[in-house]
């Protein structure tokens, strides 16, 4: 019988801040252009919190039925891999979880859209049921996108244009393009996350078939697309503040994580054995985080 601690291990808390990264920064740059709604806010982080919670919980299902998760593995022992939790249970928690993701969702959308702006909420609505099924399809189903390379930008979209877009479009009901340069942003820092996660398990998913993207391209190209990803996000957020605020320096607070993204990849390039790879999965999610409160607030004062 697995024990409330096995339950808590599983939910692999140490994900929610990146997940909470994006309505946070969605949230904030709404406030900032006058649009403020705290219910929203809250639906949202409750949305996204189940959904966070339903990618770990399915990703444990699907490596461990995969044999995925093995004495390989480097990261943290998972409960089906360990055998905490059995695969069946696994399975109903999925289920639970993706009707508690589908309740808060509509939820969200019920309170944040008109009644009659039927279509805008159809919109949402798919956009709801797809979430719920890129949490599940990233390791479960034969079919399943992260062994096929496709998990980085799936990442992006969802935990970039996706959760910052759409979270300000619930406050506002509208949808400025300039903002999609931080929402890219924030997706470029998430998808690092992912990419550190899939260098450290670079030998493991090789043997066992599952070609992320890491595994396509090698451990080194891994490493300037890291590059890439970070400095972008920064060069990004430069743009945005200078076409909105132009030089007033509030509006930059967001460069104090620039040490922060420095020190990441300089690791990232010193290090040579994939194990040592795994505290900067943490590093960087907070890093995410700390950035996503220093953008949104500096476009507040």
């Amino acid at each position: 019988m697995a024990t409330i601690q096995n339950w808590i291990s599983t939910f692999r808390l140490r994900t929610l801040p990146l997940a909470l990264s994006v309505i946070i920064l969605g949230s904030l740059l709404a406030y900032a252009n006058g649009f403020k709604n705290y219910v929203v806010t809250l639906l949202a982080v409750l949305t996204t919190l189940f959904l966070q919670i339903l990618s770990n919980v399915a990703n444990d299902y699907g490596d461990g039925v995969k044999g995925t998760d093995n004495d390989e593995r480097i990261g943290p022992q998972r409960a089906i891999q360990s055998g905490a939790i059995g695969q069946s249970a696994m399975k109903m928690a999925v289920i639970i979880l993706s009707l508690l993701a589908f309740i808060s969702g509509i939820s969200l959308i019920l309170f944040a859209i008109p009644s009659s702006e039927l279509l805008k909420a159809a919109v949402f609505l798919i956009l709801g049921l797809v979430s719920i099924w890129a949490a599940i399809k990233y390791t479960v189903g034969k079919d399943a996108y992260g062994y096929r390379g496709m998990g980085d930008l799936f990442v992006f979209i969802f935990f970039g244009l996706v959760g910052v877009c759409g979270t300000f479009y619930l406050h506002a009901n509208e949808l400025p393009l300039d903002i999609f340069l931080p929402a890219s942003a924030i997706g470029f820092l998430s998808t690092g996350v992912l990419n550190l996660n899939n260098m450290r398990d670079f030998n493991s998913d090789k043997n066992a078939g599952k070609n992320t993207l890491v595994v396509n391209i090698g451990l080194k190209t891994a490493k300037r697309y890291h590059t890439t990803l970070l400095i972008g996000a920064l060069i990004l957020s430069i743009v945005y503040v200078f076409l909105n605020s132009g030089i007033e320096w509030s509006s930059y607070l967001f460069l104090l994580v620039s040490p922060l993204v420095i020190f990441n990849l300089k690791k990232v390039f010193q290090i040579k054995d994939p194990k040592q790879l795994d505290p900067l999965l943490k590093q960087l999610a907070i890093t995410t985080l700390l950035y996503s409160i220093l953008f949104g607030t500096g476009q507040l004062l």
